[in-house]
């Protein structure tokens, strides 16, 4: 790259904008979810007080897996690891006293991404905000979930319809809204080095492009409201290039692959949460340090968002003073490190430089492996992403074991600790409310407004229609997430891991 090339021009290497944090800072976005709609509102208060700028909805696994919270395979996992949300009336519970027009929201879901998007929009309507108004982000991305995460539901392809109708529904309904947040986070929690971390990211991105593209879409219509999450590990130079080369990597394909002609269609935006596999049980208050450099590689890399891990969550949940610290972390690197009054701290830097060059070098190559292998779904359904990943994870475990690689406090500078106190716990009597609350909610909805609106969304998945209004009227009906789901799992089916 030449130096010559200024913040906010294309291919974007420098930053997507020419001041960058000099005249807007990253959005401070604490990723928080927890037991019941109550509590979580809880939390989300506190950190608004404290000074954060965006909310991040962590779900737990039934309303991930679209399961409601009494269904036998959600035993044991309700509001373990993020708050659940039956229906219209936990969501409302959730963002209670908080205007959904004057916060940018977040939500980790992917399978069951149109039902919490569309009670999302519900409860805005309810608070009299107009939809077009609503600012945030869906993950929406399926296709990770089969290559590293896990929570998928349906097969690949109606899973990849439900993700295009939604695309092809925000544009007029929720334009402000971000309608995928395309993940490498779970692919390098999974394992994966910095470059497979950005390559199979952008090869997931081609598919979505492609999708859309196929079913009638403008490139330019849709892909300004792309959105990427990306993971800070603890190899902070590697850090640091790997972000100004996924910029630059993602500018091109956009222009020379599908012929982008907005600007904002080849500009990469992406969140950035730093490694949660970084973290030991070990020692756990040397993980304040690992955050705060994976943190600064983020914001040096020109991050537009940024979620900073507690040091407890090796251990479990993150306490209220824990998540204070984390975001903390974050304002004294906005506020008095003087980073931000520079565009491009690290431009022109030769070992910066060479090494985003190679970065983005061997992502290319990986994403003309996949083209050859037929594309990001016949890759997946042959297990080469999956097996690569696999890979590295397996070398990367095996360079601690022979020493090759240290972690403190793991396999060198250790010391005799005893147990851990203070440690988030949840209750488990949160599972029998929550499961009271949502057979109470059954009892006084509507029975034959909520039958009619399953077997119209039922016979919508059956044809060509575009879903995303049928589940709205469902969701408004008070249909449940499982509800929901299941409508879709009779026409779609479910997928099974041929592994």
């Amino acid at each position: 790259m030449s130096t010559r090339e200024l913040p906010g021009e294309f291919p974007y290497t420098r930053g997507i904008y020419p001041d960058m944090y000099r005249t807007r800072l990253w959005t401070m976005r604490q990723y928080a979810g927890f037991g019941t709609a109550e509590e979580s509102n809880q939390r989300y208060q506190y950190l608004l007080s404290q000074g954060t700028t965006g909310l991040s909805v962590a779900f737990d696994l039934p309303t991930q897996m679209g399961l409601d919270s009494d269904h036998p395979l959600a035993a044991g996992e309700v509001g373990r690891v993020g708050v659940s949300v039956a229906s219209l009336a936990d969501m409302r519970k959730l963002f209670e006293g908080i205007r959904l027009d004057r916060v940018s929201t977040s939500m980790t879901i992917n399978s069951t991404a149109a039902i919490l998007l569309a009670l999302y929009v519900l409860v805005g309507r309810e608070q009299g905000v107009d939809p077009r108004k609503l600012n945030g982000t869906i993950q929406n991305d399926i296709l990770k979930e089969y290559i590293a995460r896990g929570t998928y539901i349906y097969p690949p392809r109606p899973a990849m319809r439900l993700i295009t109708d939604l695309f092809a529904w925000a544009q007029t309904e929720v334009p402000e809204w971000n309608t995928i947040s395309i993940s490498g986070y779970h692919i390098r929690e999974a394992g994966s080095t910095a470059v497979q971390e950005i390559a199979f990211t952008f090869a997931n991105a081609i598919a979505y492009v492609e999708a859309a593209i196929a079913a009638g879409m403008d490139v330019d219509s849709f892909a300004p409201r792309l959105s990427f999450f990306f993971n800070a590990h603890s190899d902070f130079l590697t850090e640091i290039a790997k972000f100004r080369a996924a910029r630059r990597l993602y500018g091109r394909l956009m222009r020379e692959r599908f012929h982008a002609n907005s600007e904002r269609s080849c500009m990469l935006r992406f969140h950035t949460q730093t490694a949660g596999s970084s973290l030991t049980a070990q020692q756990p208050d040397v993980n304040i340090v690992r955050t705060a450099l994976e943190a600064l590689s983020a914001v040096l890399g020109g991050t537009q968002s940024l979620h900073t891990n507690s040091r407890d969550e090796a251990l479990g949940l993150p306490t209220e003073e824990s998540a204070q610290l984390a975001l903390r972390t974050q304002q004294i690197i906005a506020y008095e490190t003087g980073i931000t009054n520079v565009a491009d701290p690290v431009g022109g830097s030769l070992y910066i430089e060479e090494l985003t060059d190679r970065i983005e070098a061997e992502a290319m190559d990986y994403i003309r492996r996949i083209d050859e292998l037929g594309g990001t779904l016949r890759a997946i359904e042959a297990g080469f992403i999956q097996g690569e990943i696999q890979n590295s994870a397996f070398e990367f475990q095996k360079e601690i074991e022979n020493g090759q690689r240290i972690i403190v406090g793991v396999n060198k500078f250790r010391t005799n600790e005893g147990g851990q106190s203070g440690v988030f716990r949840i209750d488990p009597a949160i599972e029998r409310s929550q499961i009271e609350s949502l057979r109470k909610m059954r009892a006084c909805r509507d029975a034959e407004k909520w039958r009619q609106s399953l077997v119209q969304l039922e016979g919508a998945a059956g044809s060509t229609e575009n879903l995303m209004p049928r589940i709205l009227a469902a969701a408004a009906a008070y249909a449940t997430v499982g509800e929901i789901s299941d409508a879709l799992r009779r026409v779609f089916g479910e997928y099974r891991d041929p592994a």
